[in-house]
């Protein structure tokens, strides 16, 4: 791990703060804050005279370094003013802090960029920041000395509680990108077990784990049954909040931790298999989460469910053909064993419906290869069975700038998925809505009237090109944010 973990807020200009550099944002009409035009007039107005020479423009994402006797000054675009939001400030913060790694500054202050002091615009400065900071440099130990981490960032100005917050999130993020890029023999379904029991002794929590045998014994056909070709062990893991009244409803997450996907018997091909660790991804985002609302203490309830295993094709591997029986007891027809995500996430399902009468179930999952030819890695796709969670959840999306899709969810899909030899399968028509026949299944295990919502992050969990607070590489943590403010945490 290897991000800036605390961010320092003081009320001084930044010209009284001693730091290895200094940074201002202008926008396209050359327009600075009070801060910036004190920094600008340190400098003799090197960055004026370089927006009236044209040099800078301002456009969002620029950077321009300013060197005087007084202070080294980055500058940061932050594009039209009318359309500067807290994506704008996010990515600028982001910006900033990969500036600062390249150039090898460890400590840097800041403005609040915009000038705007809301508890909102703190949040995603923070965010941006931090989650721009982040760098997954573990196992590079040859290249140890060469590496180069942000030590600290001093913001001048802003919201306090706000980025605070953002901070906390921020945090969580990068400690769920830690969860996806560590290979398979490191996170393995123990390590998830042992990440949400620190998680539940920081935040009070409740959290059960289930092993092989239990798995078993409570009927948890899929998860079994993905799990017996591994040695592994597999966990069943879950976490209780209860920020609020017990008779509250609560707010449900739901997580795929395949550790390590082999493909099963229907082996997947050798190249990018390795890729197959970032197939937990769907767990992270929830323990994610959890870490956030552990720091936070919402009064809300909220509960957790992950399944979690290795997908192997050992001797007592699931095989194609196999009938599997779910905890809720549909009986599911195995046609691939590499559609295995849908059958152990069955089984959480069932479970959460029929033991908290959740106000909604989220559930996140790298399930298909079929969003990404649909998306690519641009957007996650959702599907679910209430219009109103649907709608909250793009409108969280649209804050946090994570982007999302609809499909829909046709009763013309949902009959695809349906079994001549048990109750439903586990895939839909031959190369045709793979996505969507994913989710199809999924809707079997949700309990009747229970609000729901299915987010497929295969595209958006990891492949990511690289943008301004995103990491180079790697787990993106995606999700998360908007998850957090979906729940109003």
């Amino acid at each position: 791990m290897a991000h800036l973990p605390t961010l320092n807020h003081t009320t001084d200009s930044l010209d009284r703060i001693k730091a290895d550099a200094i940074s201002i944002g202008i926008f396209e009409d050359g327009s600075l804050t009070s801060r910036g035009k004190t920094i600008d007039g340190i400098i003799n107005g090197q960055i004026s005279s370089a927006f009236g020479r044209g040099n800078i423009n301002g456009k969002e994402g620029e950077t321009t370094i300013f060197y005087s006797d007084h202070a080294l000054v980055i500058v940061i675009g932050l594009g039209k003013s009318e359309e500067f939001d807290t994506e704008s400030i996010r990515k600028a913060g982001g910006t900033l802090a990969k500036k600062a790694i390249a150039k090898k500054f460890a400590h840097i202050a800041c403005e609040n960029y915009g000038g705007k002091s809301i508890a909102s615009f703190g949040q995603a400065l923070a965010e941006g920041l931090i989650m721009g900071s982040y760098q997954f440099n573990d196992y590079l130990i040859k290249k140890k000395d060469e590496l180069f981490e942000l030590e600290k960032v001093t913001v001048s100005g802003g919201s306090i509680p706000g980025l605070e917050k953002g901070v906390i999130v921020a945090n969580s993020v990068c400690f769920a990108r830690d969860l996806g890029n560590h290979p398979g023999n490191v996170t393995t379904p123990t390590r998830l077990a042992d990440e949400a029991k620190k998680i539940g002794r920081k935040g009070k929590m409740k959290v059960v784990v289930f092993d092989r045998e239990k798995i078993t014994e409570m009927g948890m056909g899929g998860l079994a049954g993905v799990a017996a070709g591994t040695d592994e062990p597999p966990k069943f893991i879950l976490m209780e909040y209860w920020g609020t009244k017990k008779s509250v409803k609560p707010k449900v997450l739901v997580g795929k931790g395949l550790t390590f996907d082999s493909g099963g018997i229907s082996i997947k091909p050798a190249a990018k298999m390795d890729e197959m660790k970032f197939d937990m991804c769907g767990s992270a985002v929830v323990l994610g989460c959890m870490n956030a609302i552990a720091a936070l203490k919402p009064k809300i309830n909220v509960v957790a469910a992950i399944s979690s295993t290795e997908n192997m094709s050992g001797g007592k591997a699931c095989k194609p053909g196999d009938i599997l029986t779910a905890y809720n007891g549909k009986t599911m027809e195995v046609l691939n064993t590499d559609a295995e995500g849908r059958l152990i996430l069955a089984d959480a399902l069932s479970y959460v419906s029929k033991h908290y009468n959740p106000a909604f179930i989220f559930d996140f999952a790298t399930l298909t290869g079929a969003v990404l030819i649909a998306l690519g890695h641009i957007a996650t796709g959702i599907m679910g069975t209430d219009e109103k969670l649907i709608e909250t959840v793009k409108k969280s999306s649209e804050k946090t700038g994570e982007k999302v899709w609809e499909f829909p969810l046709w009763e013309e899909y949902c009959d695809q998925i349906q079994s001549k030899v048990a109750d439903v399968q586990n895939t839909g028509a031959p190369r045709e809505a793979g996505t969507i026949a994913a989710g199809a299944f999924l809707k079997e295990f949700v309990g009747k009237d229970i609000p729901w919502c299915h987010f497929d992050i295969a595209g958006t969990a990891y492949g990511v090109k690289e943008n301004p607070y995103g990491p180079k590489a790697g787990a993106t943590g995606n999700i998360i944010r908007l998850v957090l403010d979906t729940l109003d945490v």
